[in-house]
């Protein structure tokens, strides 16, 4: 019986966040309520109080589900073992254009974080965690550059903050404006060019062109994860 209860109340999770999705995009995250979420989870407000703090605890529930196993991508990378680091941020930043290119969940809640969320005071900590992820990401970025430059026997052309901020704009960027017409261009591929001149751009053109994995590697990858 605790089985059963403790699956119903995951289940219950899960429906007020697949409600919360579908609203967010539909209505924008300010005109929805908790109640309309509740409503079309087919469950109570207070149900959503048991599993929520508020709207923003929501919000950020609903953010975690698919953009965690990116972040956990990008964070692996930028700490594996071996001696090509920069094939393993290459790869993991190309995984992710390739997974928000590809699969629908992802791109609806990015989608509503990037274009549907005004950060009100109730959103305060939707803000916090946007802050927090993208700080995270630099951080990230800059160990796996820090690395790529030792393996290389080289200096960077530039502090090593300003690439690994440098880096994570260029990503964010093309995210962004491919979010707002995603006719424009071909996230991935303009994706992979855009990384690699980048990465030529720091000094790292030999490492970027070994890194230089194909889509259908970078498919195997993401399905490793």
């Amino acid at each position: 019986m605790a089985r059963r209860t403790k699956a119903d109340a995951q289940a219950t999770r899960s429906a007020l966040l697949d409600a919360a999705e579908q609203l967010f995009e539909a209505q924008g995250v300010s005109r929805t309520s908790l109640n309309d979420i509740a409503v079309a989870a087919g469950t109570t407000r207070g149900a959503i109080y048991w599993h929520f703090k508020d709207k923003a605890d929501l919000f950020n529930a609903m953010m975690e589900r698919v953009t965690l196993p990116l972040e956990s991508a990008h964070a692996q990378a930028s700490q594996a073992p071996g001696s090509n680091t920069l094939a393993e941020l290459r790869t993991a930043l190309l995984s992710a254009l390739h997974l928000i290119a590809n699969d629908a969940q992802t791109r609806r809640v990015l989608q509503i974080a990037t274009h549907k969320v005004e950060f009100t005071d109730e959103l305060g900590a939707v803000q916090e965690r946007r802050l927090r992820v993208h700080g995270q990401c630099v951080a990230h970025n800059r160990l796996a550059l820090a690395r790529a430059a030792q393996e290389s026997g080289q200096s960077l052309p530039v502090a090593l903050d300003t690439a690994a901020i440098g880096l994570q704009v260029l990503i964010e960027g093309l995210v962004h404006q491919w979010l707002v017409d995603q006719s424009a261009f071909d996230l991935v591929h303009t994706g992979q060019a855009a990384v690699d001149i980048y990465l030529t751009g720091l000094g790292l053109h030999a490492q970027a062109h070994k890194a230089g994995n194909s889509i259908s590697a970078i498919k195997n990858h993401q399905n490793s994860l």
